[in-house]
């Protein structure tokens, strides 16, 4: 059953993603940040009294790192897929597992000492090679995904999907860190959500808003709507699995979501796959299951991720 939960949790996602793409051709990416911000206060808000969770913290410096970071993370995402197609779009944010291998496999380097040892020779760095494969395989499927002599004109959005991938890993583990020291998953949610509705005002400042003088506001409310159930379903799915196998299931079943941006691409903008593309999301989706396993080895009860 939880692995449904998280099949839905993908669904969800994905069909957020559709409402953010048919939304960004009328409003911009800061607008559409704030309407996700404030719809998910609400939503989290009442779900939290519901569950009689407290709102009130003892880390706000915490709270506010995640807020931040997480936001950028999401700000860059809706940016990325407004201009590129939402499968790729959807791929690069997906790759935060992937960025996690790498700080991994950096950080081995970095405190790499090339000494020689009693035998004279000197020892290779600590790597471990699954991770390094991992991280390889992934950016290769990365290459192959947005081939930049082929898309020229897509360079910068996909340079802000990628980012935005990148800074989702760094929320990421700020969220395992609230967690490790007790705090709810409600809170969290619920801050971030106050972030996304902070920073997206103060970015609509320098933007500006766009006219509503038509039906293409009824895309605004979706897109909180859509993503409060897909956290909440994801959660859901993780609350159920109560073994390290089942948790394990559960956090690969997240790259469905590609799979759902994939087929809502073609289906309802008429995205073109070409075989390349295709082979570079299994790739990514093979070598995030790769990350997301030697994740769980090092974090046995890691919270959900968020999109």
């Amino acid at each position: 059953m939880q692995a449904l939960w998280m099949v839905l949790s993908a669904f969800l996602f994905s069909a957020m993603g559709v409402c953010v793409k048919f939304a960004s051709a009328w409003f911009t990416s800061a607008e559409l940040l704030f309407w996700r911000g404030v719809i998910g206060i609400v939503f989290v808000g009442a779900l939290a009294r519901r569950q009689g969770v407290s709102l009130a913290t003892r880390y706000p410096g915490m709270h506010l790192w995640r807020s931040v970071i997480g936001t950028f993370s999401l700000g860059a995402w809706f940016y990325a897929i407004a201009h590129i197609p939402l499968a790729t779009a959807v791929t690069l944010n997906y790759m935060s597992s992937i960025w996690i291998a790498t700080f991994l496999v950096g950080g081995a380097l970095l405190a790499w000492v090339p000494l020689p040892g009693r035998d004279g020779r000197v020892p290779l760095p600590p790597l471990q090679l699954a991770l390094a494969a991992t991280v390889l395989a992934g950016f290769a499927g990365v290459l192959l995904i947005l081939k930049p002599d082929v898309h020229p004109d897509q360079g910068f959005a996909s340079v802000v999907g990628l980012i935005s991938g990148l800074t989702a890993a760094f929320a990421y583990l700020q969220v395992i860190a609230l967690s490790r020291i007790g705090e709810p998953e409600t809170r969290t949610v619920f801050y971030f959500a106050v972030g996304a509705a902070v920073m997206g005002g103060l970015w609509m400042l320098l933007t500006g808003t766009s006219p509503w003088n038509g039906w293409h506001a009824l895309w605004l409310p979706p897109i909180g709507i859509l993503a409060a159930l897909g956290q909440l379903t994801m959660t859901r799915a993780y609350a159920r699995a109560r073994t390290q196998a089942g948790t394990l299931v559960v956090a690969n079943l997240q790259y469905s979501g590609i799979v759902f941006a994939s087929v809502f691409g073609v289906l309802l903008f008429g995205d073109v796959i070409d075989a390349a593309s295709w082979t570079g999301m299994a790739m990514i989706i093979a070598s995030g299951v790769c990350a997301t396993v030697l994740r769980q080895r090092a974090v046995p009860r890691a919270p959900a991720e968020e999109h």
